[in-house]
């Protein structure tokens, strides 16, 4: 079969976004397409944003291909799946840009994962992924009857129609993953460092997947979610080859970045920085100084609140007091040029103690963001427990309770977000 495999060129003016906008590599597509062609199928792999490509060059491209099959994700990246646009403005552009020339249309992403009635009526497409969708992406190649596979969903007379439910992967034997040389010297980003310019190309990496915690503002109930550790030896051999294409820097791009010696280890070997997401308290101060040996030059500490009251509303079930953390994060500042601690805006903390709190911290050389407020992600706790579980118009509420709750937003947020079906409405041609 011939499949196309597309991350659409994104735009995120107007909306609620406030993940990074530089294009990032699509992992869950070079996964499909690697899984794709062990199976021996011909597979094109598109990324407009990265190329600097627009919604009509990449629409003619997959024409020209003549795909039997055409994937589209709805998030710029499996990085942002917990943080999605939650407009479907690009991809719903990129299916009207198509005009049929793509063969059978399947949509990935969080949006289908979580309410894949709304994904298929917006969308138009013949099928969505529920979860995570490499593996089912390569089986719907291989099969004749796509309705068998589970974990896809489609309308059928105007009903939803669906095999089982959100899709796990194993994940943890994954192959190593190869990037076009052409797109690893386009990607010049270096994401989340701020310590230095970029020199080099960088690139983003998976060494695990998934969280053990079940914090309430995490959007992973139906993806992402059971954690899994990928096998060294498929991981080093991809980062092996990143370097030899030029890459000086990567991101892992993990839920959660947990402590593990012996990729720690390996890393010290090699000539490459990197950058991670974790929690502070999960790590111990030898194991804080191994990841400054082994290249670690930017870490975000998820803190998310200083109160007792607030933790326990976020559920983060954390042990540690917030001497402790602060102690711990200052150890990691001497060991790692730039350490963020991370907040969120919660009703349970006194702004006096934060701002008092960033203050002593940037004095030590750790950078605090001014706390940011929380979009109720459908699939996260937090929508749950104001809503209970989402149906067709989860999105628009949980985007319409944001504007009304709140008049300021994150610090990339220069103008006030547009409401989410006007937003929709803007997919051209």
């Amino acid at each position: 079969m011939r499949v196309a495999l597309v991350n659409p060129p994104w735009s995120f003016k107007g909306s609620i976004y406030f993940g990074c906008q530089d294009p990032h590599l699509p992992l869950e597509l070079g996964y499909s397409a690697a899984l794709l062609r062990g199976k021996g199928h011909e597979v094109l792999l598109v990324d407009g944003h990265l190329m600097g490509r627009g919604i009509e060059e990449v629409a003619e491209e997959v024409a020209a291909f003549g795909p039997d099959m055409t994937v589209i994700t709805t998030a710029p990246s499996y990085l942002f799946w917990r943080c999605p646009p939650p407009e479907l403005r690009v991809p719903l552009a990129l299916v009207r840009a198509l005009s049929g020339r793509g063969g059978q249309l399947v949509a990935v992403g969080p949006h289908g994962s979580t309410t894949p009635r709304p994904t298929l009526e917006k969308l138009g497409v013949d099928l969505v992924v529920m979860g995570e969708c490499e593996e089912v992406v390569a089986a719907l190649a291989d099969t004749s009857d796509p309705h068998s596979q589970p974990g896809v969903a489609w309308l059928e007379e105007g009903e939803l129609r669906q095999n089982g439910g959100a899709q796990a992967s194993l994940f943890v034997s994954h192959p190593p993953l190869a990037w076009p040389n052409e797109w690893i010297q386009r990607h010049g980003h270096h994401h989340h460092r701020f310590d230095s310019a970029p020199v080099g190309p960088g690139a983003e990496v998976e060494a695990s997947r998934g969280c053990p915690f079940a914090c309430s503002f995490c959007a992973k109930i139906d993806y992402r979610d059971a954690y899994r550790k990928r096998e060294l030896t498929k991981i080093l051999p991809e980062i092996d080859a990143l370097i030899a294409q030029g890459v000086t820097y990567l991101y892992f791009i993990d839920e959660i970045f947990l402590p593990r010696r012996d990729l720690l280890e390996a890393l010290v070997e090699r000539p490459v920085q990197f950058g991670v997401q974790t929690r502070i308290d999960l790590w111990k101060p030898d194991l804080i100084e191994l990841l400054g040996r082994a290249g670690c030059v930017s870490i975000e500490a998820g803190v998310e609140s200083l109160s007792v009251e607030g933790r326990e509303a976020l559920n983060k079930r954390c042990k540690l007091d917030n001497e402790e953390l602060t102690q711990l994060l200052l150890h990691a500042r001497r060991f790692v040029p730039f350490v963020q601690a991370n907040l969120l805006g919660t009703k349970e903390d006194d702004p006096e103690e934060v701002a008092a709190w960033r203050q002593r911290l940037e004095r030590a050389g750790v950078w605090s963001n001014d706390p940011v407020p929380l979009f109720p992600y459908p699939a996260s706790p937090n929508y749950r427990a104001l809503w209970g579980a989402p149906d067709d118009q989860a999105w628009e509420r949980a985007h319409a309770h944001y504007l009304k709750a709140f008049d300021r937003f994150s610090d990339i947020q220069d103008e006030r977000p547009l409401e989410l079906p006007h937003l929709e409405a803007q997919a051209w041609r």
